[in-house]
């Protein structure tokens, strides 16, 4: 429950007015430290470890980048997206994007929480951070041994309206083309919810499921926890808030 603790009870005590991305990352990584992580995320497709997530304030979780999933981040530099901007500077009415691997003598889990920044959701964010939550249930519904991973990303795909998949799973002509993703020694593993998984599920695999959609001007919505494969659907564990969590400006 590290991961829980970090981002659904820590993080709100963080953010501050005025506080810079940068700044805010500077002081969660070692509340995660202190919670427990390892220190990393390891990453295969990469062949490489790094630090910390996406770390947004507003539309900076919408920003391309070259990292293959849906969010996206200003980071210290294009070339180094990471870590956030220093630019950046958090404001009343921000939608805060936190997406991070955290991990437990060499196995991770991977969890992301938006928040509400001295405001309310607005009536658009509502509605698709609300949908994306229920594609995470319903995937987690059917994580079962024997389900086959490409079937469950067709129907669930098949089921979403034109304009919801509009900047779903990314934002514009950037959008990552899996629901969720297996999970372990590294962040990245297999087997991925999307088209070509046709290998079915085992009871014990783990998996984190990602939907999310983008907003024009606001930022990314949506949820991440990390689940494990059992008889009964998937277990969730890394917390249970749906997200879009409001957080006092001070």
């Amino acid at each position: 429950r590290i991961h829980q603790r970090i981002l659904e009870q820590r993080v709100p005590e963080l953010l501050k007015l005025g506080m810079s991305e940068a700044e805010f990352a500077s002081q969660l990584y070692p509340v995660m430290v202190e919670e427990g992580h390892h220190g990393i995320a390891r990453f295969s497709m990469f062949e490489t470890e790094i630090l910390l997530g996406h770390i947004c304030f507003g539309e900076s979780s919408i920003y391309p980048t070259y990292f293959d999933g849906p969010g996206g981040n200003y980071g210290m530099h294009p070339a180094v997206p990471l870590l956030g901007s220093r630019q950046r500077r958090l404001k009343q009415g921000d939608l805060v994007f936190v997406d991070i691997g955290c991990g437990v003598s060499g196995y991770h889990t991977d969890k992301t929480m938006t928040y509400l920044f001295g405001t309310s959701a607005t009536d658009e964010m509502r509605i698709s951070h609300d949908r994306c939550v229920e594609i995470q249930n319903e995937v987690a519904r059917r994580m079962v041994p024997g389900a086959i991973p490409s079937q469950i990303y067709d129907d669930i795909l098949a089921d979403l309206e034109p304009d919801f998949l509009q900047n779903f799973m990314g934002f514009g002509d950037r959008q990552a083309r899996f629901l969720g993703h297996g999970i372990g020694l590294h962040v990245d593993e297999y087997p991925v919810i999307a088209k070509g998984f046709d290998e079915p599920l085992q009871e014990g695999m783990v998996l984190a499921l990602e939907p999310k959609r983008g907003i024009e001007h606001v930022g990314m919505v949506g949820i991440e926890n990390t689940f494990i494969v059992t008889p009964s659907g998937g277990e969730c564990i890394t917390g249970d808030h749906p997200g879009l969590m409001e957080v006092p400006c001070n």
